[in-house]
């Protein structure tokens, strides 16, 4: 049976991205229409993005500098994480690729082997992200040199990201209608979603499903009966409080993620306010410990009530079952060490369109899609895995924990290789490259014994040369750099 109208269950930022796009991507073919209550309310803390978000953004027709003045949002170059390896010591995953390319193997072989030949030099004083990171500073640079190149993503506010999209969705033709989900009906041959009941008594029927309604997972786990795998043995942590507080003055091009005794704490500056968190585990710190942990550590004075979130490190064992595709939330939670949140919805959404069933549900592409998603989740929890592993503070069992606990295979492999040649395999749906696996392995402090012998090829004087050249020309557009407050001020306007 032709496949004539997408009900999506749940707006937010999942919802309301996937609608938004099932209406460029699928045009009049498909009826797209979303449910949502306003009485119903959204986690809302994904406030920082990756780099993809900007094709996404490209592709559905929003204009930066409107996206940037609707959402109060700023530029991330990168994240900086401090006191993750020690406490005191700091170091950043930019979104840039430090160096450049100079021959068969990576960039930080040949700047392994310039250590040894006495260069004090480390992969961060060869990235432009960083070196205006470090500078407070920001600029678009005209040019096409790839050593230039300065990949950046978003800090915004994600409720009014929400509600720009919304305005674009059902300017594209999107139905919304209001109503709180009372009822998911089964088809009692098929087993596949049929109507959603909503408690004014209105009837929702579609032919595909997509399950946006967050941590509840009413659609795919609760009516569905999707199991859900637990991560909770390799990422203990399960509550989080978050709060805005005022701007706190210098506004950075970066997300701070600053580790304490027994947790970790966002801060996220947008152009109005400051978003804040805490992440812990409740078997290492109360409510009432990590709240004044939270409150003591702020910017600035906070400028609303902190809420608790509560959840459970894992994944849907299925993405999409049936008719049904859970996007967001509601496939898994993975938390925002590494702001991947805004990326699972986009990378999902993206993944369906691709795979969108026209003339009935294909059982190659619902295998494909959950072997995709199964590959993505896993890279990530791998990643966020070793900031946590690969540390050496001795202040709380909390540490002491995660330094020794067993971690995936696949992940110790990883690790295993860089300490011993410097190399990094990427896995197929790895939204993290060589140059972030390595600025994380460096920075927790696992440090290659060894390096590529294509670096030998060239003579020390050469590889001096090469890295000075570069060195100074990674510096070269600083003075067209902008402060981080004022870029915006010329770019967005006031």
């Amino acid at each position: 049976m032709a496949t004539r109208k997408l009900v999506i269950a749940g707006g937010g930022t999942a919802g309301w991205m996937t609608a938004l796009l099932a209406k460029r991507a699928l045009g009049q073919a498909v009826e797209v229409e979303l449910v949502e209550s306003d009485q119903i309310g959204i986690v809302g803390v994904g406030e920082a993005t990756i780099p993809p978000i900007q094709t996404f953004n490209r592709y559905v027709g929003l204009d930066e500098r409107e996206l940037l003045r609707e959402t109060h949002g700023t530029i991330k170059l990168a994240i900086r994480f401090e006191g993750w390896k020690r406490r005191g010591e700091s170091y950043y995953h930019t979104f840039g690729a430090p160096g450049a390319s100079m021959g068969f193997c990576t960039f930080q072989n040949y700047l392994a082997r310039a250590n040894r030949l006495g260069d004090p030099g480390t992969i961060w004083d060869y990235d432009l992200n960083y070196l205006c990171c470090e500078a407070g500073t920001f600029n678009k640079i005209a040019t096409s040199d790839p050593i230039l190149d300065m990949p950046y993503a978003y800090h915004f506010d994600a409720a009014l990201y929400g509600r720009y999209l919304r305005r674009l969705a059902e300017g594209a033709g999107v139905r919304r209608v209001e109503g709180e989900i009372r009822q998911v009906v089964l088809g009692p041959d098929s087993g596949h979603v049929r109507t959603l009941q909503l408690a004014s008594g209105v009837e929702i029927q579609g032919d595909v499903f997509v399950d946006c309604t967050g941590l509840r997972g009413l659609l795919l786990q609760q009516a569905l009966g999707v199991g859900y795998e637990d991560w909770s043995h390799w990422i203990p942590s399960d509550r989080a409080i978050a709060v805005q507080s005022e701007s706190a003055g210098t506004l950075v091009p970066y997300t701070r993620s600053i580790a304490h005794a027994k947790g970790w704490q966002w801060q996220i500056p947008l152009t109005h306010r400051t978003g804040n968190g805490i992440v812990y585990s409740s078997q290492f710190m109360k409510d009432d410990e990590a709240m004044d942990t939270l409150l003591a550590n702020l910017p600035a004075a906070a400028i609303a009530e902190p809420r608790l979130i509560r959840f459970r490190t894992g994944r849907t064992t299925k993405q999409w079952h049936g008719n049904v595709i859970a996007i967001g939330l509601s496939s898994g939670f993975l938390e925002p060490l590494e702001s991947t949140s805004i990326h699972l919805i986009q990378s999902a959404a993206v993944r369906l369109m691709r795979l969108f069933p026209h003339d009935g549900i294909s059982p190659a592409a619902v295998e494909r899609f959950n072997e995709e998603s199964k590959q993505e989740f896993e890279t990530i929890r791998d990643f966020i895995i070793l900031h946590y592993h690969a540390n050496e503070r001795d202040d709380s069992p909390f540490w002491q924990h995660l330094r020794t606990m067993p971690i995936p295979d696949r992940l110790q492999q990883k690790i295993d290789l860089f300490r011993e040649s410097g190399n990094i395999f990427n896995d197929a749906q790895d939204i993290f490259r060589d140059s972030s696996w390595v600025q994380v392995m460096m920075g927790q402090g696992i440090v290659p014994g060894d390096y590529h012998p294509a670096a030998d090829s060239l003579p020390d004087a050469e590889l001096r040369l090469r890295l000075g050249q570069l060195y100074a020309a990674k510096r070269k557009p600083l003075p067209q750099m902008l402060p981080h407050r004022e870029f915006l001020k010329r770019y967005v306007g006031a």
